[in-house]
């Protein structure tokens, strides 16, 4: 058994070796630990926490040896974006800024470790997640494992890098403007934004208001859909719930359907930005493959509202309700003290009423499934950049640099619907193509079924 093709496989690869005993849980995770400091160039990580995994590797191991029962995700390794409390590690929100360990896990953690997985790791990230790009002053450079001069996208770059490289099968993210879909496009993941409340985000009531979600990156769809039944369910903690689904995701992921009418169109949310053609191209091939699998694909032209004025409001107020939580803001980023500046008017006030500006717009966006199931986009309008896309950039010309990324995924954060990345083949550069599912409300059964379908006939690259 060759352990660095162990690490690399997937969490149900993982799981089987596991239960059938031909591999324990500290194997496993020293093997992870191994890979993770090999590709140190990639810099995906923050902090890697090697005595308190393998200490939890080897409770693992206890447990079962006392024929405990186990968890879905036993002995599975995890990485953590550096936003998401893990206890004992200081939450970096990808600043220096920030000195005090968390005292306990953030809820998705909890659950996590409830269900038997062990936590590597914290993950790099943008300075509050700011921006489609992973890179700081204090973390660097993140750099893609399909070709290191590129750009992973953000913010959860970190953990779109120690997917794809295979450090890891599975790394959680947040999703506040695109940021699991972005970093999942660029590199060749696939990446799922639940509809708002459906994830908690305790002990924190919200991320960036009403826009951001939390979920994992992962290699392929039953791996997100087995990951998203353990951390799914909202707390009282939280200010935004969804209802549960009638559905497993897992079980989703396993189905076959027929006969969905899923509409496509590669027309941008910005006149600043369209598509490039290998995107568009993505979208097309995509569509034929819906048609062979007995789908029935619509042209549409969709009448996006402008999100502008229900965006920008939650993402400043989100940016500035993160400031009080870190110990020296004096340490911050020049770009980001000037957000903090340019963004003196997203009080609470304006916050609310940006909040329920996206819900009439929500209310606008579902007629798009009067007449479709699902809608086909591109998920990024043009190909991952050359990493240094921030260098010497101040806010203004960093939101400028970003409208590319955020071109197609904004939209669905302010709205709440569900949305999700899937690889699309490789362009001529090298790098893998994405398209992107979105879905009305409790839709994400629907997108894990249809991406499992395509997944099928398409399998996902890999850069290994």
């Amino acid at each position: 058994m060759d352990l660095r093709e162990v690490v690399a496989s997937s969490v149900r690869e993982q799981r089987e070796l596991l239960e059938q005993g031909a591999l324990s849980a500290r194997e496993l995770i020293e093997a992870t630990l191994d890979g993770i400091e090999q590709a140190g160039e990639l810099n995906a990580f923050t902090r890697v926490m090697h005595e308190q995994a393998i200490a939890e590797a080897i409770e693992r191991d206890q447990q079962r040896a006392a024929g405990a029962d186990l968890g879905p995700l036993h002995g599975i390794p995890i990485a953590v974006k550096d936003e998401i409390d893990v206890a004992g590690v200081v939450t970096t929100f990808g600043t220096r800024a920030n000195t005090t360990p968390a005292a306990a896990d953030a809820e998705v953690v909890r659950r996590l470790r409830a269900a038997g997985a062990v936590i590597v790791g914290k993950t790099t990230m943008p300075e509050f997640g700011q921006w489609p790009y992973t890179e700081s002053s204090t973390y660097g450079l993140t750099r893609n494992p399909w070709d290191r001069t590129r750009s992973t996208g953000g913010s959860s770059g970190g953990s779109g890098a120690a997917v794809a490289a295979g450090l890891v099968p599975v790394a959680l993210g947040g999703d506040g403007g695109g940021s699991i879909r972005i970093p999942a496009a660029c590199c060749g993941l696939f990446g799922l934004k639940t509809q708002r409340g459906r994830v908690p985000t305790a002990p924190n009531a919200h991320l960036w208001w009403a826009l951001g979600v939390l979920g994992p990156l992962t290699r392929g769809v039953l791996d997100s859909a087995i990951v998203y039944d353990v951390i799914r369910g909202c707390t009282p903690a939280d200010r935004f719930h969804a209802p549960d689904p009638v559905l497993s995701f897992e079980d989703a992921a396993r189905r076959t359907l027929t006969g969905l009418r899923i509409g496509v169109s590669t027309k941008s949310h910005t006149m600043l930005a369209g598509p490039d053609p290998e995107h568009v191209r993505a979208v097309h091939d995509t569509a034929e493959l819906l048609t062979q699998l007995g789908h029935t694909v619509i042209e549409v032209d969709p009448d996006y509202p402008d999100f502008t004025f229900a965006f920008y409001p939650q993402f400043y107020g989100g940016v500035r309700a993160e400031i009080p939580l870190v110990d020296h803001p004096e340490r911050l980023e020049r770009r980001t003290r000037q957000t903090v500046a340019v963004g003196a008017w997203a009080r609470q006030p304006v916050v609310e009423w940006a909040m329920r500006r996206g819900e009439a717009l929500a209310r606008k966006a579902d007629r798009i499934f009067d007449h479709c199931d699902l809608l086909l986009t591109p998920t990024i309008a043009h190909r991952p950049p050359r990493v240094g896309v921030l260098d010497g950039a101040n806010t203004v010309r960093a939101q400028v640099a970003s409208i590319p990324m955020v071109a197609y995924t904004g939209l669905w954060n302010v709205t709440g619907h569900p949305a999700a990345a899937l690889p699309a083949g490789i362009a001529t550069d090298g790098l893998p193509l994405s398209v992107q599912l979105v879905a009305p409300a409790n839709g994400e059964p629907t997108i894990l079924s249809v991406a499992a379908q395509l997944e099928q006939v398409r399998p996902h690259p890999s850069p290994l």
